[in-house]
Parts: C-alpha cells; structure tokens; sequence
C-alpha cells in the first residue's frame, strides 16, 4: 500500500506541473520585423565602395607583382632548370597524331605512345615525357 502512495504521489505532481504550462500557439506569435531589403545605397557611399574596391585591386595587383618578382630572382639565384627547346625552324618538329575519341591526349610521334596536352594550345611545342632531357625529343600540339 505505502509502494502504491510512494508511486502515485510524483505522477500527481508531474500532471499537475504540466497541466499549468501553457504551450504558445504559432499561430498567434507575432512575425518577427523583417529588415528592409529595398535599401538603396546613396551616391556618397557607392562613390565610397568604389574607392574601397579600386584600392583592394591595387594591392593585390602590387602583391602579384611582387611575388613574380621573388620568383624571378629565385630563378636567377639557382639557374633555369626547365629544357628549352634546341634553336630549330618551325617545320623541322614534328606533330603528333590526335587520340581518335580522347580530346586532349596525343600519340607521341617517337614512340607513339599516349601523352597528355590538355591545356596546351594547338601548334605549341612540348618536349616528349617518356624520353630523358638529354635527348631533346619535341614536337607540336595538333
């Protein structure tokens, strides 16, 4: 009996606690003030964006300049090791046959094998990848 009291007495109070909440009907709530979004700049403050962006501009132009300036002078301090192409006349390369269905590959004219010339423009010479330096095999991009 005492198990019984000990038990009902806390489901007593917990649905007298919820029976006085009051849950907020949505319906009801008031929308919350939306902001204005047809503001319009005036010419002061579009004359100061612009001013504001021109100056951006200049700085990143200044950055990029002086970076391809450090680059440079790295270059200088420890040599060009990228090959250059030998002194030759345009005609003496020769051009490499396109992959049928592949846009972009090429089969080397030396060993035709597949190489990749995706972002290199038609007519430009490349040096063949499956050769060493020392060789100097280039040819054109058809």
């Amino acid at each position: 009996m005492k198990t019984k009291l000990f038990l009902t007495f806390p489901l007593l109070c917990c649905f007298a606690m919820t029976s006085c909440y009051v849950i907020p009907d949505p319906q009801k709530e008031k929308p919350k003030e939306e902001v204005k979004k047809d503001t319009t700049l005036t010419s002061e403050e579009q004359q100061k964006l612009d001013e504001q962006r021109a100056k951006m501009k200049e700085k990143e132009e200044a950055e990029k300049k002086e970076k391809e300036a450090l680059v440079e002078k790295e270059k200088e301090k420890e040599g060009d090791t990228t090959p250059k192409p030998p002194d030759r006349k345009p005609g003496d390369y020769p051009f490499a046959n396109p992959v049928p269905g592949k846009e972009g590959f090429v089969f080397s004219p030396y060993n035709n094998k597949l190489v990749d010339v995706r972002d290199i423009p038609s007519g430009q010479l490349v040096r063949d990848p499956t050769y060493a330096v020392s060789e100097k095999k280039f040819f054109r991009v058809p």
